[in-house]
């Protein structure tokens, strides 16, 4: 079976093994002639991203890069970044790793020519509107995990160093202008990544599947989503040079993402301000926390829980069948039970809530979040 594909879904994707060394090409069809390859500093040290500007300068096409980017991406790095690019006279970003360094290469490529400090692009009413649009630069974006799907995401998760919580920087045009997904360069992420990763996509069409509102298409994607990683994380994890497992698992990441443009709900409530206070791995936050959420969404969730028991063929077709299923997974991928395990406490119980009820994606919860159940839920997933 050929994993190679060109899709427009819901932006250019060149999907397929050994789709990297086209890099260059895709860079000069949308003008970027001097790009900026924003990436996290373990990764630069790798031959893929050494390889990746030689191979854009031999075709024609320095490429600088930057690699001083936080697991969770902090506003400093943004910054840094833009000062980067424009001093070196840089007229494109080329966002190459993980959810950490795509988010905070598209939040380069958005800010960097911007007059105004960076939290007034914040995901709030219309500030959007504050952009100067003919100042955003084009971004390509090169996944080498298989988890948040920012790929094709039209927001920058980044973190607020002086209030410990992560902002959503939202504009249209922060979706990358191309996605170049070969997952050939996710053969070499380690087991423990690739299971938490892996949780986050599935995280992602989880919640945006439970999440209320009418939107039969993200429902469909989400379902298949979390089909392809019943399917194929086990593998993945296990057998990391599996090509098509890589592949499948690249596949259902950009798909969580694209679902959950109809909502998420309080696994990422909780993972945002958890991670952005404990900077802990965002995906490995959201495999913890996910049955506590299932269980705590019960009341509402019956018939959708049953259609998802159903289209996955698990034994037990409801509720606790797809608990149940969670619950194995996590098990099989050696991920711990609670917060606890991975040495969170109750001792910021109160701000996390506090931020939870306050997070973007709350209003999207299927049950309204309310102070004392939350803070029962983010207690029960500390202590199991």
């Amino acid at each position: 079976m050929s994993f190679t594909s060109n899709w427009n879904y819901p932006t250019p994707i060149k999907f397929g093994p050994g789709r990297i060394l086209e890099l260059a090409q895709h860079c000069l069809a949308n003008n970027i002639r001097r790009p900026l390859l924003v990436t996290d500093a373990g990764l630069a040290k790798l031959p893929m991203v050494a390889e990746a500007v030689a191979a854009n300068a031999a075709a024609g096409v320095p490429t600088a890069v930057f690699a001083d980017v936080k697991p969770n991406p902090v506003r400093a790095n943004v910054e840094a970044g833009a000062r980067q690019f424009r001093e070196g006279g840089h007229d494109g970003v080329i966002a190459f790793g993980g959810g950490s360094a795509l988010d905070a290469g598209k939040a380069i490529a958005f800010y960097a020519h911007q007059s105004r400090p960076l939290w007034d692009f914040e995901d709030v009413g219309d500030n959007f509107l504050r952009a100067d649009v003919a100042k955003i630069m084009p971004s390509i974006a090169v996944p080498t995990t298989s988890g948040t799907g920012s790929e094709v995401g039209r927001v920058s998760v980044i973190t607020d160093e002086e209030t410990h919580t992560k902002r959503l920087i939202f504009h249209p045009k922060i979706m990358p202008v191309t996605v170049v997904a070969d997952p050939a360069l996710t053969i070499g992420v380690p087991p423990a990544i690739t299971a938490a990763t892996g949780m986050d996509a599935l995280a992602h069409c989880l919640e945006a599947y439970c999440a209320p509102g009418f939107h039969p298409m993200a429902d469909g994607i989400a379902l298949e989503g979390m089909r392809l990683i019943k399917d194929w994380l086990p593998v993945a994890t296990r057998d990391g040079r599996s090509i098509e497992a890589r592949a499948q698992m690249m596949v259902a990441a950009t798909m969580g993402a694209a679902a959950f443009q109809k909502g998420l709900g309080v696994i990422h409530s909780l993972a945002h301000p958890l991670g952005a206070i404990y900077d802990s791995h965002h995906g490995l936050l959201n495999a913890i926390l996910m049955p506590y959420a299932l269980d705590f969404n019960r009341a509402v969730l019956g018939d959708k829980m049953q259609r998802l028991a159903a289209y996955l063929g698990l034994d037990r077709q409801d509720m606790d069948g797809v608990i149940d299923w969670v619950l194995d997974l996590r098990t099989a991928l050696d991920i711990p039970d609670t917060l606890g395990a991975i040495g969170i406490d109750d001792g910021k119980a109160d701000t996390i809530v506090a931020a939870a009820l306050n997070d973007p994606t709350a209003p999207t919860n299927p049950v309204a979040l309310e102070q004392g159940p939350v803070r029962e839920l983010l207690l029960r997933a500390i202590t199991g």
